[in-house]
């Protein structure tokens, strides 16, 4: 396994989850009864490229435009890894919750791919001649920042080296995919809202960090469409 900044041992992380008093456990990991096989970086290249992701439509002016980088590459014993990072302390929002490297796009920014590969390199010093576009997942709108976020798979040809920009970046963390696919430590929660609504939360528990929210929404999904399991049936 390549190494990450932590050292910790348990599983779970200091991110304050705001758990509504009602709640529910949900369903157990969609993957839970697939038969375990490896799957190769070309296998990705090929499942994700053929996705046809769900667009949502806007207005601009109405609401942030963002976009997320999900980097993998391929490890020394050719197992292959997604990239992730906690955010720093010193940020504002979200504090120490575990994101994809990505944020606002900015004027200069040509697409959305383009704000993915810019932060990215911003965040944690991921080259921009690396990242190889694959496909994209679903955009989606974030409960909480009301922004449009488009989320773009990419591979890595190289173990990236990298460096964690401290005023936006705690950790880098790298995650084997078997580690994600491993169902014990996904978990759903059906979330009791206002006007007697509910949704679903994900929850993925790694060794040191905990992944919820969006981004285990996106982890989720890019799992689904990995696996060619049907995401209509598990959205």
């Amino acid at each position: 396994m390549e190494p990450t900044d932590s050292v910790a041992t348990q599983r779970g992380g200091p991110q304050k989850i705001p758990r509504p008093e009602s709640w529910q456990m949900g369903a157990p990991a969609p993957w839970l009864s697939e038969h375990p096989k490896v799957i190769t970086s070309e296998a990705l290249r090929d499942t994700i490229s053929r996705f046809q992701p769900r667009t949502v439509t806007y207005e601009k002016q109405e609401r942030r435009i963002s976009a997320v980088l999900i980097p993998i590459y391929v490890s020394s014993e050719d197992e292959l890894f997604v990239i992730l990072t906690r955010r720093s302390a010193l940020m504002k929002h979200h504090t120490h919750e575990v994101s994809f490297p990505g944020g606002n796009q900015e004027p200069e920014d040509k697409d959305l791919w383009s704000t993915a590969i810019r932060e990215a390199h911003e965040e944690i010093g991921l080259d921009p001649a690396l990242p190889q576009y694959v496909g994209t997942l679903d955009s989606f709108i974030t409960v909480g920042s009301n922004s449009l976020v488009t989320p773009f798979v990419a591979t890595l040809d190289v173990i990236p080296e990298l460096e964690a920009n401290p005023i936006e970046v705690a950790e880098i963390i790298h995650v084997p995919l078997t580690e994600l696919l491993n169902p014990d430590i996904y978990r759903e929660e059906i979330w009791e809202l206002q006007e007697g609504k509910s949704r679903p939360v994900y929850f993925f528990e790694l060794i040191g960090n905990t992944v919820w929210g969006a981004t285990a929404s996106m982890l989720r999904q890019f799992l689904l469409v990995l696996l060619s399991i049907n995401t209509s049936d598990h959205s």
